[in-house]
């Protein structure tokens, strides 16, 4: 009974919410690799770091350095640089709780890998030459959420052929480091932590696709311009993840994202109304394009991230003017303006 109310809340996850007509992918061949690197350095005997880690590199000759150098933040893996070996030793010893979660969660990591399959073959329909990447599973440090193009903190990272996934932000949001009080304050809310399980692996690494693809430069922009670029973003992932709930595309929890699709037209209506459209003043702005527990002119029940949700809306409603015949990599570089006039929006 329990292993079928499972599958069951997975399936409302992944099939409830907006659906859209999602292409047949099934004859698009995605090879996905999966490297497990967090295995491999966590099976390090922590008293023989130097010689674990000069081991380790012969099979990641590139990430490794990497990954000490900017993940762990201890400098160049060089014989001279004594700090990478010590500051490795304190790490693993350290993290063995985050470490041993991660393998009871993800021990074979089939599931996770079936799910970004589909959607990289949904990414390879919208987009044939885009290279799917090495997916390479780490656990880094607990406060290692990594910028993308438009400063929001990611989980994970990408570099040149790969995407590394921290698996220390998706232990379940009950896992007890993410309720500690200086955890709460210093790295992660509990509105964001709420969001540190595996439901959320897909869509966090097609959202770092999407910004590999069609990197975010709207910050400076107007209101009404970061709105749809930023709904072009939300828009493209639904097409990735057709199946999927809007409240993961969104990262909205059920209540909340049932508010805003019950006040959307107010929404609308006090943005519009208020003159906020056209602002561009930054402390004014950033109210609305930012991850948060409400938004504060419309009370606690509401989500964060209001443009964003507007923004989308209006890009759904282009696409329905366009029948279908939208070319993707067209539409993430049409003109804000364009988009907007021609979706002829009007909010339920």
């Amino acid at each position: 009974m329990k292993f079928i109310a499972i599958c069951l809340s997975m399936l409302c996850l992944i099939s409830c919410g907006n659906r859209i007509d999602a292409p047949d992918v099934s004859n698009i061949e995605v090879s996905l690799k999966i490297e497990r690197f967090e295995q491999n350095l966590f099976a390090i005997d922590s008293n023989q770091t130097r010689a674990g880690l000069n081991q380790l590199k012969s099979k990641y000759p590139e990430f490794l350095p990497l990954y000490v150098n900017h993940v762990l933040g201890l400098g160049p893996l060089t014989d001279t640089n004594e700090l990478a070996f010590t500051g490795t030793k304190l790490f693993l010893n350290y993290n063995r709780k985050p470490f041993e979660k991660s393998q009871q969660l993800y021990s074979n990591f089939n599931e996770e890998k079936k799910s970004l399959t589909k959607a990289f073959q949904y990414c390879k329909y919208y987009f044939p030459n885009y290279k799917v990447p090495t997916i390479i599973t780490t656990v880094g440090p607990m406060d290692a959420l990594a910028p993308m193009s438009n400063m929001e903190p990611s989980p994970n990272f990408m570099g040149e052929g790969f995407i590394a996934i921290g698996l220390q932000f998706y232990l379940g949001k009950d896992f007890e480091i993410y309720n500690d009080p200086d955890y709460i304050s210093q790295i992660a809310p509990a509105y964001r932590s709420k969001r540190f399980s595996k439901e959320y692996i897909t869509s966090d690494i097609m959202k770092l696709v999407i910004d590999d693809l069609y990197p975010d430069s709207s910050v400076r922009m107007s209101f009404a311009d970061q709105m749809i670029e930023k709904g072009k973003r939300v828009a493209l992932l639904k097409r990735l993840m057709p199946y999927y709930n809007d409240t993961i595309l969104l990262g909205y929890a059920k209540e909340q994202l049932n508010w805003a699709n019950k006040n959307e037209r107010s929404i609308y209506n006090y943005l519009t109304q208020s003159g906020l459209l056209y602002e561009r003043d930054p402390i004014l702005v950033r109210p609305y394009f930012t991850d948060a527990p409400f938004t504060r002119e419309f009370g606690e029940a509401s989500p964060g991230n209001l443009g964003v949700y507007i923004g989308w809306k209006i890009v759904e409603s282009y696409l329905q003017k366009q029948k279908g015949k939208s070319d993707w990599n067209v539409l993430m570089t049409t003109e804000s303006k364009k988009i907007f006039n021609e979706s002829r929006y009007k909010p339920k």
